[in-house]
């Protein structure tokens, strides 16, 4: 184990003077001296990877407290998203000191579940509009009915509802329910009724009506719901040059990060998706819209 002098913790000073670091330099100092004697690394790579931690917090205008900063959820918001830049194994080596942090100066596990591998962010990218466009006229333009209703039920499912490979299994025409809106009744494990999203509305209960009420929407004359059904479904699809592959991950990112830029309290989204807890948004946070330092304090203060 490194030397812990102490000396390391009050003579550094992040490059380039940033103008936060006068603010959370107390918290950043009492935090790595309290640590530093019972986590193996040294005192300057201790203060690096928190000054940087407490820095993009006070950026973000979070409160100027270090437990704030190391709780687990803040710690994968910043490996996520203020380290974005950054390799992953750079991303990785942060996470692990900040968490060893954490658990010296705070102690205990996380309440909320193990957190997402960083390795996982890049199946969950969005499609952007213009790829959304492309996959649409894609699904229009396969040679067979069969191919064309059942991209278009996958695209209606997945933009629309959020729905997965493991959602769109077992569902039943009788379950897209068209009253004031659509709304989808999804079992088995994350059994729950979503709201399908405005513009998917007529595109799926169209899609349903085609469909006996007892049949499966997606494939309703194939009886064995394999779990490679939907990937084989897709692959028989006809490709498309400058067409991004249908991928039902995707789809359901692109859902999750139009919800949250569109503001909904997390409870509400967390419940719509059919997660257990807030980890599950993890993969998708460096693909939200953010604000500048100027306006995140400005909401964070609230109105008069």
């Amino acid at each position: 184990m490194a030397d812990k002098s102490g000396a390391a913790i009050e003579t550094y000073a992040p490059a380039g003077d940033p103008p936060g670091w006068p603010r959370v330099a107390g918290q950043v100092r009492a935090t790595v001296a309290l640590a530093a004697p019972a986590v193996p690394y040294a005192e300057d790579e201790l203060m690096g990877v928190m000054a940087k931690l407490a820095l993009f917090a006070d950026a973000e205008g979070y409160p100027l407290e270090a437990a704030s900063w190391l709780s687990r959820e803040y710690i994968e918001r910043f490996v996520l998203v203020g380290c974005a830049h950054l390799g992953e194994a750079t991303r990785a080596n942060y996470r692990s000191k900040l968490l060893r942090l954490r658990e010296a100066v705070l102690g205990g596990d996380c309440a909320t579940g193990t957190p997402a591998r960083l390795s996982g962010s890049a199946a969950s990218r969005p499609y952007s509009r213009a790829e959304q466009a492309a996959l649409w006229a894609w699904a229009a333009g396969q040679p067979t009915e069969e191919l064309r209703c059942g991209l278009r039920v996958l695209m209606a499912l997945g933009l629309g509802c959020g729905l997965d490979s493991r959602d769109v299994l077992p569902l039943r025409a009788r379950d897209v329910r068209a009253t004031d809106g659509v709304v989808v009744a999804v079992r088995g494990r994350r059994a729950r009724m979503v709201v399908c999203r405005r513009p998917w509305e007529r595109i799926l209960a169209a899609e349903a009506a085609r469909v006996e009420p007892e049949r499966y929407l997606l494939r309703p004359q194939v009886a064995n719901r394999g779990g490679n059904l939907v990937t084989n479904f897709v692959s028989r699809a006809h490709p498309a040059p400058d067409t991004p592959a249908l991928k039902t991950t995707r789809l359901r990112a692109t859902w999750l990060v139009a919800l949250i830029n569109a503001g909904l309290p997390l409870p509400v989204i967390v419940a719509a998706a059919g997660l257990q807890t807030l980890h599950g948004l993890s993969r998708i946070l460096t693909h939200v819209h953010n604000v500048g330092p100027e306006v995140a304090a400005t909401l964070l203060r609230g109105q008069e």
